[in-house]
């Protein structure tokens, strides 16, 4: 059998796309309320991904490191405002969103630069075929646990707020008060990496092994291929919701350890 890639076109993604129209039906049937979102969600996805392609063909042929730079700078900006755009609990003077972009940019960045140094070793190093995707698997995963965990600290910083103050009260550090607080919120950040990880080869197939196996790779290299990029977004969102949850808990305390329930706005 001789392996084949199947070249797509408009028409045949326009099929597809009566799936979401079929969705956007049933909401209004049934008043969810979710119609115009999800009209909004599918043509957001479209022009990002037409742009996307479009500037990848672009940065792809002129493989120049500035310019992927340039590209990085904006997906990792961009991440970090979808990280704190539907948060419950903001932090005042924008703090989320730098908490955010930051946990998400560090963590991100490390484990790409881990994986290209050790495992692909692309020549050159800074090659954008291999750097933004890699890294926009990494980051676009890390987005969801960051996310989740600075929700729910800032939840947790409210129900638990007589708990967190008689502990500072007693003598407590910030970090002693907000054990509880920090534990509810990394367990949160890090359960959709973690169910994708017990998921995962049984329950479905990763969409990169997915993609890999309808180009003609061998399934056992495309299943190499995706263990490795599991093992990169789970450290990479592990280690970026941690930060996050720690730079949020400084936030939401002083130098003389008191609760600051006042850096935070409901939305």
């Amino acid at each position: 059998m001789i392996n084949q890639f199947v070249r797509l076109d408009i028409f045949d993604v326009g099929l597809a796309a009566l799936l979401l129209l079929a969705h956007g039906l049933v909401s209004v049937v049934y008043r969810l309320g979710l119609g115009r979102k999800i009209v909004v969600a599918g043509l957001r996805m479209v022009v990002q991904l037409l742009l996307l392609g479009l500037v990848l063909q672009y940065l792809f042929a002129l493989n120049a490191p500035a310019w992927t730079v340039l590209l990085i700078v904006i997906m990792v900006l961009f991440a970090g405002r979808e990280a704190t755009a539907r948060q419950k609990y903001r932090f005042t003077g924008g703090w989320g969103f730098a908490f955010g972009t930051g946990a998400m940019a560090a963590a991100s960045i490390l484990v790409t630069v881990f994986a290209l140094s050790t495992q692909f070793r692309p020549d050159p190093w800074y090659d954008p075929r291999f750097v933004i995707p890699l890294l926009g698997m990494v980051l676009g995963n890390s987005l969801n646990g960051v996310s989740l965990g600075l929700m729910r600290l800032g939840e947790a910083a409210r129900d638990m707020r007589p708990a967190i103050e008689a502990r500072l009260a007693l003598g407590g550090t910030r970090q002693q008060a907000f054990a509880p607080a920090m534990r509810v919120a990394m367990q949160n950040g890090l359960t959709p990496v973690l169910n994708s990880m017990s998921a995962c080869g049984i329950v479905f197939i990763p969409g990169m092994m997915t993609g890999q196996i309808l180009a003609g790779i061998d399934p056992l290299q495309a299943v190499l291929y995706q263990l490795l990029l599991m093992f990169l977004i789970a450290g990479a969102t592990g280690l970026g919701v941690w930060l996050a949850v720690r730079c949020a808990v400084w936030r939401l305390s002083d130098q003389r350890h008191r609760l600051r329930l006042d850096r935070l706005t409901t939305r």
